[in-house]
């Protein structure tokens, strides 16, 4: 690769002159330099500088197979050099997004049958924010449009994503959310639960805010709820047991559509391939993207329950919607073979019966001790460990989110990818760790909170 006869300074230089990155601070950036990954094998990635770092997010909660795997650079190859694009408007189509879209049907929960492609979770959010809408116009309730949300949800970040999600950063730069959006609590027991609450009356309190929400608008004006089934970059906050099935409950008393949000949930993190599964729920919508190519491609698909589906076709009349990659037959050809390994590795079993568990135990056991840790989570390859000043009283350190930080640049300086997100750091790992990888994550994570420990209370 050309990158090889230049120096880190020279493509930190070119970076900063030319590429403006996602979800930065600029200023902050360009006085760092960027860290340059170059490489990655198995559950490794690797800098400029030839540093070794276990992934323990996947990418960016994408990678479940693992880097290097090349099946998929060689189904990639193949259907470029046989037909590397061809669009899904005017009637047409290509092979493998069909294949793909029966293959997505058959993995998910039995009420859903139709997909419909983008290249992002982004564009598949604003998709389902499109269809839910057009769904209800369809059947004569136009004014049936509001789409209750969560505060700290992650629905993508164009127009229709923020607007979706409840970060209050995102709305302030936006200037001006999509209308009809609301957002209520948040499942997050560790810091909104009542003092003497138990996890299932708060996992029943935080459904009765749906319900609230739709009761002031009126059943007849609330078109969906949309949620992730587990927050993901809101800080893996894990629901009770009694909320989602109170959440499902509420929804269909009032007519409500129920739309998942699982770009990061899909396709095995939570040891089924959609935790649709694992919380027994049959949504409406399912929004996926991210491992249904293991990020190798970008490709997302909005999967449509049946309700949806019929009244399309049963009513007729265009859906003034689409996007030029709908169903990029590369990327499909990509996500096919993804799958393929998946279930040939029995990844989405793993995670399941051994890695998921174990991954659990593990975290509580070798990181849920340590003075600076209030809460450590999981579920399926899902973790989360909250950063406090005082273990007993929750007190955080200040200003808010910086202690995660420095925890994170000592993970990181000593080989160990994660990501702090407020005041939790998080972890999303490629479905092939084993538990040997755990254990070594686990090791590495507990020194960064040793030198991050030593560090936050010798600044005080």
């Amino acid at each position: 690769m050309t990158y090889q006869n230049y120096s880190l300074k020279q493509l930190q230089a070119i970076d900063a002159a030319h590429h403006l990155h996602p979800f930065t601070d600029h200023k902050d950036l360009r006085a760092a330099g960027s860290r340059m990954i170059t490489h990655a094998d198995g559950p490794y990635i690797y800098d400029s500088e030839g540093n070794e770092i276990l992934d323990g997010m996947a990418g960016l909660w994408c990678v479940n197979v693992g880097y290097g795997r090349n099946e998929l650079a060689e189904a990639a190859y193949r259907q470029m050099k046989e037909l590397p694009f061809y669009n899904s408007f005017f009637r047409c189509t290509t092979p493998t997004p069909v294949l793909l879209a029966k293959k997505i049907a058959e993995l998910a929960p039995d009420n859903i049958n139709q997909v419909f492609y983008g290249s992002s979770g982004s564009e598949a959010n604003d998709t389902a924010l499109r269809l839910v809408r057009h769904f209800w116009a369809l059947q004569g309730k136009p004014q049936k449009n509001r789409i209750i949300s969560r505060n700290m949800a992650y629905h993508g970040s164009t127009i229709a994503g923020a607007s979706l999600g409840g970060m209050g950063g995102m709305h302030e730069q936006l200037g001006g959310a999509v209308p009809n959006v609301v957002h209520v609590m948040m499942p997050y027991a560790y810091e909104l639960a009542l003092p003497g609450e138990n996890d299932h009356d708060f996992g029943l309190r935080a459904a009765k805010a749906v319900e609230d929400a739709i009761l002031e608008a009126g059943a007849d004006n609330v078109a969906a709820f949309i949620g992730e089934p587990v927050m993901g970059a809101g800080g893996v906050k894990i629901p009770p047991a009694s909320y989602w099935p109170e959440v499902q409950r509420i929804c269909r008393k009032y007519d409500v559509l129920l739309m998942l949000d699982e770009v990061i949930t899909g396709y095995g993190r939570t040891g089924e391939w959609f935790a649709a599964q694992t919380f027994d729920l049959e949504p409406d919508t399912i929004t996926t993207a991210k491992a249904l190519t293991s990020g190798y491609q970008p490709l997302s698909a909005l999967l449509v329950g049946d309700r949806i589906a019929a009244t399309l076709v049963e009513k007729g009349g265009e859906f003034y919607h689409g996007y030029t990659y709908s169903g990029h037959p590369v990327a499909c050809a990509v996500g096919l073979e993804n799958i393929e390994i998946i279930q040939r590795e029995g990844l989405v079993e793993r995670v399941k019966n051994d890695t998921g568990p174990y991954f659990a135990k593990a975290l509580q056991e070798h990181l849920g001790d340590h003075d600076i840790v209030g809460e450590v989570r999981a579920i399926g390859l899902m973790g989360a460990i909250e950063i406090v000043k005082d273990k007993a009283t929750k007190e955080r350190f200040e200003p808010s989110g910086s202690a995660a930080v420095v925890v994170r640049d000592h993970a990181i300086a000593n080989g160990m990818m994660l990501r702090a997100t407020g005041d939790t750091m998080i972890m999303s790992p490629p479905l092939i760790w084993t538990r040997d990888t755990i254990d070594l994550a686990c090791e590495r994570i507990r020194k960064a909170l040793d030198l991050a420990k030593a560090d936050l209370f010798r600044s005080k």
